[in-house]
């Protein structure tokens, strides 16, 4: 997705196109495969020299979201983080939750696709999306933790 896109899918929807709803995608472009809260939307516009309130970047992501351009991750239930959707992925992708850093990691392989067929016939339910969320601890936190042990 490119700044055109953006602004074709927004005009679309009856949204205006503003230079601060192009800097937030390009701040969510520039910083693919993170999961950016809010704040740190705020904090890389405030970087680059753009000055959007808080407010306007919370407005504008739930824009964002309700048009299938960002994807509302909630990870551990205090705040939202968000991400750029993939046009490419028919779900979203699943992600890793380390307990101790708080790292998240993204896992690209469906391995859903069996289970949610055999729910879809046993249940007469059609799925549209899913999301998976494993939480444990990252071999980052696993080594520093043997690190310790070793003393």
């Amino acid at each position: 997705m490119d700044v055109q896109s953006i602004r074709k899918i927004l005009s679309e929807n009856g949204y205006k196109n503003t230079a601060q709803r192009d800097a937030m995608f390009e701040v969510l472009r520039d910083n693919a495969g993170e999961h950016l809260s809010p704040e740190e939307i705020h904090e890389k516009l405030q970087d680059f020299g753009s000055h959007v309130g808080i407010a306007t970047i919370y407005r504008t992501l739930q824009i964002f979201d309700s048009l299938g351009i960002v994807h509302k991750l909630d990870f551990d239930g205090r705040v939202y983080r968000y991400e750029l959707a993939s046009i490419d992925e028919e779900h979203q992708h699943h992600h890793l939750l380390c307990n101790r850093c708080d790292k998240v990691i993204e896992i690209h392989t469906d391995m859903l696709e069996k289970l949610e067929a055999d729910v879809e016939v046993k249940y007469d339910f059609t799925i549209v999306d899913h999301s998976l969320k494993l939480f444990g601890i990252c071999s980052d936190c696993r080594k520093k933790q043997e690190e310790k042990i070793e003393y």
